[in-house]
């Protein structure tokens, strides 16, 4: 009688949570009302299955419960239940799965007149590419891949000097305007999804897969891989930019050509010498930094790390968490730059600089293991480089003859949410996620440590 009652209160509690609770899907912002449709035609089907099955039981544990005058039938065979079972098992899967063949079919095709986006993914980072004026993809291999031509595009294949690169996580859309979505994997299995669009779809190292939508509703959603795909599998996220025809154009005039990256166009590098000036106090006549004042080494760094880091500041984006004092001294300094071009030049002169070569004593103050730090120090491999030389396709700066302390510093603001935090800042909230991974200050210690040894080529 309890266990009856008990079933009873579960089915009655199970049904009470489906239909009061707060927990339900995302507003959908994209065409596919029809996949919402399906899965609540599952939940129907599932739902009352789960009722009448619980339901019958409580009936045969009440009905039938212990009686030691009444004596149990062995009946072995019965082809009237079998049949009915068979029947109403039929009709049940019969509901769940023809709407979804139905939307299935619509899903793999896109209308004639969708616009095509190459979306790439790579642990753990997203990156597009876009048709140029002729409206066509160029032809891309793995091994074409490479330092300057991370989506690995075929040089003499025309159709491919005027894509769009979009080297970042974020992507922005037209609304109200079709998409196809082609999908390629450099290295494992990966999954493109955003919840809001009801679109989920696998992308294959060696082929193309493809999904298509209409963004229906302006906004920023967050693009997530539901795939595992590493150690940082939850740190591979980006986002997706839904706005109106105007602001699309003005955002897609602002992105560089393949032609256009490699290239590379040159920035006054005299001009940004003469802006240096302003931050020789703080980093040194040759960008080499200062260890008594705070401030990095930026001689060397990547162009794009340092163009990406000084419009953080001018932005606001970075160094304005009251806990971020070395931060929010460099505020004013960016603030000096006129404009986007003064950014450039300035960041173009410290990527001509020299790194300073120093001993491993001098790059590093930490008591760290540098041979446990190398076991560590394979997650940031990733995305920094076996060397530690920074990779420009994931946007990740260079590690290698940069001070300890300022690595620790950093890493420490990230665990502590003093970087990485704004919004707009979608490297910095990858990096807090993944800076947890070191559990305490010695796995810290021993990765810096082994970082410092690290010599990259360039």
């Amino acid at each position: 009688m309890v266990i009856a009652v008990v079933i009873l209160l579960l089915v009655i509690s199970s049904l009470l949570f489906h239909f009061l609770s707060p927990w339900w899907f995302t507003p959908i912002a994209s065409n596919w009302t029809a996949i919402d449709q399906t899965i609540n035609i599952t939940f129907w089907v599932t739902g009352t299955v789960f009722v009448a099955v619980n339901l019958f039981l409580v009936y045969v544990v009440y009905r039938f419960r212990y009686n030691k005058n009444r004596k149990a039938d062995y009946d072995p065979e019965n082809s009237k239940l079998e049949a009915w079972l068979t029947v109403l098992t039929s009709i049940g899967i019969f509901a769940m799965l023809t709407p979804g063949l139905f939307v299935w079919a619509d899903f793999v095709n896109p209308p004639s007149d969708a616009n095509e986006v190459e979306v790439v993914g790579q642990q753990w980072h997203w990156s597009f590419r876009l048709p140029g004026a002729d409206g066509k993809l160029g032809r891309t291999a793995i091994s074409l891949i490479n330092v300057n031509n991370p989506f690995g595009i075929d040089q003499n294949d025309p159709d491919g000097q005027d894509d769009i690169l979009i080297n970042s996580n974020e992507l922005h859309l037209p609304i109200e305007r079709p998409v196809k979505v082609l999908l390629r994997s450099k290295d494992v299995l990966h999954n493109f999804t955003v919840p809001q669009f009801r679109v989920k779809m696998d992308l294959v190292p060696g082929t193309q897969s493809y999904l298509w939508f209409t963004p229906t509703l302006l906004g920023r959603f967050e693009i997530l891989c539901l795939e595992l795909c590493g150690i940082a599998h939850y740190t591979m996220r980006g986002y997706v930019v839904v706005e109106s025809e105007s602001d699309y154009q003005a955002w897609l005039n602002e992105q560089p050509t393949f032609r256009q990256s490699l290239a590379r166009i040159r920035h006054d590098i005299s001009a940004g010498q003469r802006i240096y000036s302003a931050c020789i106090a703080c980093h040194g006549v040759n960008g080499e930094g200062s260890e008594a004042i705070g401030a990095p080494m930026l001689a060397g760094q990547e162009f794009d790390y340092l163009n990406r880091q000084l419009h953080y500041f001018r932005d606001n984006i970075r160094g304005t968490h009251h806990d971020d004092i070395y931060g929010r001294q460099m505020l004013p300094f960016a603030a000096m730059l006129a404009d986007d071009d003064a950014v450039k030049n300035v960041s173009r002169y410290l990527h001509s600089l020299p790194s300073i070569a120093q001993t491993v004593t001098q790059r590093t103050r930490t008591q760290g293991n540098a041979s446990t730090g190398q076991s560590i120090y394979k997650n940031c491999a990733v995305c920094h480089g076996e060397f530690a030389e920074g990779n420009y396709a994931q946007k990740a700066p260079q590690l290698a003859r940069q001070y300890s302390w300022y690595l620790k510093r950093q890493l420490e603001y990230y665990q502590q949410g003093i970087r990485g935090k704004h919004p707009q800042d979608m490297y910095g909230s990858q990096m807090i996620l993944m800076s947890k991974l070191l559990q305490n200050e010695r796995a810290i210690d021993d990765v810096l440590a082994y970082i410092a040894t690290l010599q990259p080529a360039k």
